[in-house]
């Protein structure tokens, strides 16, 4: 997590000081800024080498572009050297793509190091512990070692464990962790049985090794799980927004600034949209239409008008190629994504986010929530002007409901994952699919 905002500040110390650049004031801000919008950084498993460089550069872009907007705005451009700053835009996403490339490699065989893995027994051969023991077997950046599982039930009732992996009874998890020097023991027995969790965790007081405890809740699929205390009494949320606390208050000043600086440069833009509208075809400039907002709540969302008809009741039909509601001027709006620009006027609102899942109408959402499992947890979230299915190849009409499954699932996966970096690599990635226009009728 910490790799790109280490790499990104060390490259900006090693350009300043290469430039006899002293490393304080305007540049210790810098760095610090750029720390803070490169954390977290993200994961290059499993990820091919086009797409990483891919990701590594949308990113740097999209944080440079914001380093720029704030510099402009607080009039502060000038107190860097443009050799130094040019220096370190140019080397950051090279050290990034290295660095991305490099740390699968020499990680791992660093955390196989003796001393430095932690072995790890899990109490209960279930479905929940193979599910943990592959987690962590796949996962080598953990550094933890997995030695084998503890159960009292015979061998013919253990499913699929290899040869040598159950290591006793439960009864012989204590003894086995001070003479093997355990340093972590996972129970991931149900709930049911309590009276034996009870019995072994006396029995492992005598023991140093850490302890945890796996519900067997997490057998589903969750969404930002994260422990919490209500009066003391800890509470396990298993679905829960990405947006609490700090993240909740970074989300929003970015959302504003964003939409606040977009609006700025795109009012004139927006003016002249609006006055041919009115000179194409009849009707309003604007369409509101009806969807489900955070939480599931009825919000307007407002877009240019593209169509001869104003469709917000139980049924809609989404828009096709060659649609014939569509009218002249509105297929080249929606063609651009132009019909989008008022929506960022939902988000000065509040109703809305810059990045987000995108939303649908309510008739829509009432038919999908139906046939899709999860559907609804999408709405953790404010909706937003663009989301990580619409770069993905997601954008426009979803005809099938695989199409539509495919875009939850993206959906669903931003919640997981948000950080600001991936809202940032977002919106420039949209500018090159709306420059594409691809499925956009």
């Amino acid at each position: 997590m910490a790799l790109d905002p280490l790499v990104t500040v060390g490259a900006l110390l090693i350009c300043a000081l290469a430039s006899g650049e002293a490393f304080g004031g305007a540049y210790l801000i810098l760095a610090l800024i750029a720390f803070s919008l490169t954390f977290p950084g993200s994961s290059s498993k499993g990820t091919s080498i086009r797409a990483l460089a891919g990701d590594v550069l949308t990113g740097w872009l999209a944080i440079v572009a914001l380093l720029l907007l704030i510099g402009w705005a607080t009039r502060t451009l000038g107190s860097f050297d443009v050799r130094v700053i040019l220096a370190w835009v140019l080397a950051t996403p090279v050290a990034l793509f290295a660095a991305h490339l490099l740390m699968p490699v020499v990680l791992p065989r660093l955390l196989a190091a003796e001393d430095v893995q932690r072995i790890a027994v899990i109490a209960g051969e279930g479905e929940l512990g193979r599910r943990l023991a592959e987690r962590i077997q796949g996962t080598p950046f953990l550094g933890i070692r997995f030695a084998g599982y503890f159960d009292d039930r015979s061998p013919e009732r253990l499913g699929g464990v290899k040869p040598g992996e159950i290591l006793g009874s439960l009864s012989q998890i204590a003894e086995y962790a001070k003479t093997h020097r355990v340093d972590l023991i996972y129970i991931t027995m149900p709930m049911a049985s309590q009276p034996r969790i009870l019995k072994l965790l006396e029995q492992l007081r005598d023991t140093t090794a850490s302890i945890y405890f796996t519900p067997d809740i997490f057998l589903f699929d969750l969404i930002q799980a994260r422990m919490d205390t209500i009066g003391g009494i800890p509470v396990v949320a298993v679905c829960e927004t990405p947006f609490h606390g700090v993240n909740a208050l970074i989300k929003r000043v970015s959302d504003i600034a964003l939409a606040a600086a977009i609006l700025s440069l795109v009012s004139p833009l927006m003016l002249a949209v609006a006055i041919v509208i009115k000179l194409d075809s009849p009707g309003p400039m604007l369409f509101k239409q009806r969807r489900y907002g955070v939480d599931g709540r009825e919000i307007v969302v407002y877009k240019f008008r593209t169509m001869t008809v104003l469709e917000d009741g139980g049924v809609i039909r989404q828009a096709t190629r060659d649609d014939p509601r569509v009218t002249r001027f509105g297929a080249f709006l929606r063609q651009t994504s132009l019909d989008e620009l008022p929506q960022f006027i939902n988000v000065l609102q509040g109703r809305m986010s810059v990045v987000g899942p995108r939303p649908h109408a309510v008739a829509h959402n009432e038919m999908y929530r139906k046939l899709i499992r999860g559907y609804m947890i999408r709405h953790k979230v404010k909706p937003g002007i663009t989301g990580l299915a619409q770069v993905n190849g997601l954008r426009g009409e979803t005809d099938s409901l695989d199409k539509m499954k495919a875009r939850i699932e993206y959906d669903l996966a931003y919640l997981r994952d948000w950080s600001l970096q991936l809202d940032l690599q977002i919106v420039l990635k949209t500018i090159f699919v709306v420059l594409k226009k691809q499925h956009a009728y």
